[in-house]
């Protein structure tokens, strides 16, 4: 067998990502709050970028460039519009680092000048208040602590009391460590333990330092209903009844009526079975809706929300120094940084341009849904979009996650509006969204004492023309976190 080296030619086809795909692809995938904050570190670390303040020869983030022809697509696939944009581009910047000071003129005015669609500015009403962003609020741990220090306690009880109130979960139970380990960790006998738990038990908010549920309601029942036995009685030996909804053993174990019976569970469910939950420490997370939908006359208009988003622009000072005498290695510097400050403005113009496009196709598909509610949503998938709007199906799935559609409806998820298809006997499939829409509506429309089963729920479907398993509907109700019938049964 010979072995030697030669040299061949040879014809390959394969796809390659420029590294402006990468970063369009890259920016297309960030939710609203992620591109804000990709923005504000590329203003820190390309000193070509700029932002104008005042939007005078700002680059609006929510309009694409015209003179990039095919810019609004992001392909998935390999498609020529995109490629000739970028040929486009580059042959601008090319004429940019060569100084052409008129050249580079009309290209800023050309991106000043964009006007493909309307833009919104939210007003800062619908923003929280600077005292709910700034305030500290007060933990349950700090509640309890407060209360401690007002009470006479010797030094031991009181280490005690701030070992116990450091080891309370986020509802206010003691589950992680039990009285040996407290006795251990403090030096102090359980039956000192015991006591010190006992007085933290009357702390507020009522029930808290509990070890379970049931010691959490035995201390609330205590409290407020001490004179109640039958109610001491059902939450000491009857909770497993209550919980099956066996109201007949209810009422046989405590030898009373079903009236009585009644009573006493509504004197329950009016209790806290997590004492902690007023103190907690969560943060509310408010959505910022990427894209706004209005009714104007008979049709329905997409504005993109350019709120809190950086107007972009080249800076004027390299603009000079491009066009001055500076020396090759400033000059270097700076074409490399105008380059990639070229490749960011008009990647988010092509991104904004994008969710524009994809959020308005979604919602043509969706009129009834806009029109009526959420049992009009029609099924839909991603290749759907896709088709309508040209993209390829990775291109709408990167679109459409954490991305968010204010509606007159309420604000989704962009992702919310696909849907699977059920049968229906007239041949037009409904979404599988409407169908959890309409169980739900049966179930809250039962008659408690005679709840409705997943097989009469089947039924009822039937007539309406919908065909369904009674396995998808007992996964719907699940989904919506709907009782089985059962244990939805109210008392007689």
């Amino acid at each position: 067998m010979e072995i030697r080296q030669e040299l061949s030619t040879k014809l390959l086809q394969k796809l390659v990502l420029t590294p402006q795909l990468q970063l369009a692809i890259r920016l297309l995938q960030l939710s609203r709050l992620e591109l804000a904050e990709e923005i504000r570190e590329q203003l820190e670390t390309n000193p070509v970028l700029d932002e104008e303040s005042n939007g005078s020869d700002a680059v609006s983030l929510d309009e694409a460039a015209k003179e990039v022809p095919g810019a609004e697509e992001l392909p998935g696939a390999p498609k020529a519009p995109v490629e000739t944009a970028e040929d486009h581009q580059e042959s601008r910047s090319d004429r940019l680092e060569r100084g052409d000071a008129a050249e580079w003129e009309k290209f800023v005015e050309g991106y000043n000048r964009f006007g493909q669609g309307p833009s919104i500015r939210v007003s800062n009403d619908e923003f929280p208040s600077v005292e709910s962003t700034i305030s500290h609020k007060q933990t349950l741990q700090d509640h309890m602590m407060w209360q401690l220090q007002l009470i006479d306690m010797p030094d031991g009880a009181r280490d005690i009391g701030a070992f116990i109130i450091g080891n309370l979960n986020d509802d206010g139970y003691l589950v992680e460590v039990d009285v040996g380990d407290i006795a251990g960790a403090t030096g102090s006998s359980m039956e000192e333990v015991e006591t010190t738990l006992t007085r933290l038990q009357a702390f507020d908010p009522v029930g808290v330092c509990a070890r379970d549920l049931k010691e959490c309601l035995l201390i609330q029942a205590k409290t407020h209903h001490p004179d109640n036995e039958p109610l001491r009685q059902l939450i000491e030996d009857h909770l497993h009844d209550l919980e099956r909804r066996n109201f007949t053993a209810i009422a046989r174990g405590l030898h009373c009526s079903m009236e009585e019976v009644g009573i006493l569970i509504t004197t329950i469910q009016g209790m806290e079975p997590k004492p902690g939950r007023a103190f907690a420490s969560d943060d509310v997370v408010y959505i910022q809706p990427d894209v706004y939908v209005y009714k104007v006359g008979d049709e329905y208009v997409t504005v993109l929300n350019e709120d809190g988003l950086p107007k972009l622009r080249i800076s004027p000072y390299y603009e000079q120094a491009l066009s001055g005498s500076v020396d090759g290695g400033a000059r270097e510097f700076v074409q490399e940084k105008l380059r990639s400050a070229l490749w960011l403005i008009r990647s988010i113009h092509q991104r904004q341009s994008t969710i524009r496009k994809v959020t308005e196709s979604i919602m043509r598909f969706q009129v009834d849904f806009l029109e009526k509610g959420v049992t009009q949503l029609k099924p839909l998938v991603l290749r759907d979009v896709a088709e309508d709007v040209g993209m390829h199906e990775s291109t709408i799935s990167r679109v459409t996650t954490n991305k968010y559609v204010y509606t007159p409806r309420g604000i989704f998820e962009l992702k919310y509006f696909f849907n699977s298809r059920v049968g229906s006997l007239t041949g037009d499939d409904v979404s599988s969204e409407s169908v959890k829409a309409r169980i739900k509506m049966l179930v809250d429309k039962e008659d408690r004492s005679k709840p409705l089963s997943d097989q009469e729920i089947v039924n009822l479907l039937r007539k309406e023309d919908t065909v369904i398993a009674r396995r998808t509907v007992a996964k719907y109700r699940q989904a919506l976190g709907i009782l089985p019938s059962s244990r939805r049964k109210a008392i007689v």
